[in-house]
């Protein structure tokens, strides 16, 4: 497990590497949705946190949040694939649920691809559970399971 990585809110100089991670282990096989320039656009955003984890300056990871009055909609979480399953995912999901309740909002929501079992045992062990199948939510190709996470009913 990686003890000692950092993360911090993106920059724009961030943009490119997250496009290029969303493209490859996220958006494989769809269209490319997530460019450097939507990813720039999000870290901009004030109702948006882009965040990334490095260790000794290079880049491991990101995770986008988007928040809402009532949710949190986590719209990316990736993590280059030499450092998976070294804990650098759950940080990114801690960091970004911590804002999420200091925001006081309560639900976290998220999609995911319904063939992606690594993503679908993450969300649960993490406290998500399925609210749905959404047929042809990406590009009307492949089916995503909505999870929601009640941030009320789970201990900070």
């Amino acid at each position: 497990m990686i003890t000692q990585f950092d993360i911090t809110l993106a920059e724009a100089a961030d943009a490119r590497s997250i496009a290029e991670l969303s493209r490859d282990a996220i958006e494989h096989g769809l269209s490319w949705r997530w460019t450097t320039r939507r990813v720039a656009r999000s870290i901009r955003d004030v109702a948006t946190n882009v965040v990334v984890a490095r260790q000794r300056g290079h880049f491991l990871g990101f995770g986008i949040m988007k928040y809402e009055e009532e949710e949190a909609h986590l719209m990316l979480l990736a993590v280059q694939q030499a450092h998976r399953r070294k804990g650098v995912a759950s940080a990114l999901l801690m960091w970004l649920e911590s804002t999420v309740r200091a925001a006081g909002i309560a639900r976290v929501q998220l999609e995911t691809r319904v063939v992606n079992g690594a993503a679908l045992s993450f969300y649960r062990r993490h406290g998500f559970d399925p609210a749905g199948l959404h047929e042809g939510y990406y590009d009307g190709v492949e089916d995503a399971m909505r999870m929601v996470k009640d941030l009320s009913r789970v201990p900070s």
